[in-house]
């Protein structure tokens, strides 16, 4: 037995029709299989227009563009504002940072998800169109979201939000680039935050988790795509001893006075081992942390199939998490 049909008998049976149905939209293998990134890069944005073709978004939330100041010297960050059509003042803040590997992903990518979170929670949301490696390598990614949570906390009233009701949220490639930015956050004295949510995220560049052994050849996001996407972040630099903790979070030493974190991942996800050893370090630093270990769920599961009870139940214990940490911020 391959190791693909080996795993493919552990995925939960509706998430597993969900997944077949991605790779038949996507060609086989997945994304990671399309050798060329520009053509990735396309063919993604057409499978995520396909399904938001089959999930329209509601109406209750209103979005515009705007331009957040970049890092010192850099250009200006694209971030689009999310919030409920009924909404008067301010509202907690969510800081969305979009999956994708830190190579792929936009602002459109994941509209619907920032939308359905912002209807869910009645919030008020902004996404951050960070700049993508290799084109922008480390710092660029991880300094354009720490620039618009400092844009969103300085302008709090201007976009809608409680300073002091501000959480992030990221999955995959995002979550590792939310980690990082709640580390950047607490050692430049930045913007408090009430909650890190970290969404299976892509934390360590050096690939050699048992995990990243295992889950391979599903065709969702696999160890040859998580090796490239570092080397396009970090270049020559992956795998070294001198990698940057605000690039790769696993590699941070301090953990202690971070926000508090909710954290999960799929069973069959890659990122399964790096994910669980990290927020085990948080709970050893003090950090209050939530984690959750998804049987049966391989990477981005309950996007694939939200309908399902799987996801419905992933979905719902995000939800309740950011609502707790909303609510116990305004007391």
């Amino acid at each position: 037995m391959s190791p693909s049909s080996a795993l493919r008998e552990r995925v939960d049976p509706e998430a597993l029709v969900a997944l077949d149905d991605f790779l038949r939209r996507t060609g086989p293998g997945g994304l990671g299989a399309i050798a060329d990134l520009a053509a990735r890069r396309e063919r993604a944005d057409e499978v995520l227009r396909s399904l938001v073709a089959e999930h329209p978004p509601s109406d209750a939330v209103v979005a515009h563009d705007r331009d957040a100041p970049g890092p010192q010297g850099e250009p200006a960050v694209p971030v689009r504002i999310y919030r409920p059509r009924a909404a008067q003042g301010a509202r907690p803040g969510l800081l969305f940072i979009h999956g994708g590997g830190m190579i792929m992903g936009s602002l459109d990518s994941e509209d619907l998800l920032a939308r359905e979170l912002t209807d869910a929670l009645g919030c008020t949301t902004v996404s951050v169109g960070y700049r993508l490696a290799p084109e922008h390598p480390h710092p660029a990614p991880v300094e354009d979201c720490y620039a618009a949570l400092r844009w969103t906390a300085d302008n709090a009233e201007e976009v809608g939000v409680d300073r002091d009701r501000i959480a992030l949220f990221g999955p995959s490639g995002g979550g590792g680039l939310a980690a990082g930015t709640a580390l950047i956050a607490r050692d430049r004295g930045g913007p408090p935050l009430v909650l890190q949510a970290l969404i299976y995220p892509m934390l360590d560049d050096r690939n050699d988790r048992p995990s990243s052994h295992e889950i391979r050849d599903l065709g969702i996001w696999d160890r040859a795509a998580n090796e490239e996407a570092w080397r396009m972040l970090l270049g020559d630099r992956r795998g070294r001893d001198d990698v940057p903790p605000y690039a790769a979070p696993s590699r941070a030493t301090d953990l202690a006075d971070l926000p508090p974190t909710y954290l999960d991942v799929g069973e069959l996800d890659l990122f399964r081992d790096e994910d669980i050893d990290y927020a085990a370090r948080l709970m050893r630093a003090g950090v209050p942390t939530e984690l959750h270990v998804d049987p049966g769920a391989y990477h981005a599961a309950e996007l694939l199939a939200p309908e399902s009870a799987l996801g419905a139940r992933i979905i719902g214990r995000r939800l309740d998490a950011l609502r707790r940490a909303f609510s116990e911020s305004a007391r």
